[in-house]
């Protein structure tokens, strides 16, 4: 009878112990958002309720989303923009040198020609 009792509590402990460990695992995305400031924390927060009614299947979801953002970068895009503006400004430059090595070349093309054109005359003067 002792044993029959013992299971039975034991039963209610696991049972009560599983569904308080979910609640407080469902609610770890928001206490991260919360954390780190999120501008989505009340989002987060509601769709972990709704993940326990989904057996947690947006749970790993809404622990990205929330880790995610971060207060001192954002999202962490405006270091992608920065980036995209330095290759911008870097491929004008190299437009630019470009533009100014091709008329050196054009120009040292012209110089070669006219010393080609000197050393003929000249060796054309000793022949005679």
């Amino acid at each position: 009878m002792f044993l029959d009792f013992f299971a039975l509590g034991m039963l209610f402990f696991v049972g009560l112990t599983l569904f308080y460990g979910i609640i407080a695992i469902h609610d770890i995305p928001y206490e991260i958002s919360k954390h780190r400031n999120h501008p989505h924390q009340d989002a987060i927060h509601v769709a972990g309720w709704v993940s326990l009614f989904t057996l947690h299947v947006l749970w790993p979801f809404l622990w990205i989303w929330a880790t995610l953002y971060r207060e001192e970068r954002g999202w962490g895009f405006q270091q992608l923009q920065e980036k995209e503006q330095q290759l911008e400004q870097d491929e004008q430059q190299l437009a630019s040198r470009e533009q100014e090595l091709s008329e050196e070349v054009a120009k040292l093309k012209r110089q070669v020609a006219i010393i080609s054109k000197h050393v003929q005359q000249l060796e054309q003067g000793e022949d005679k």
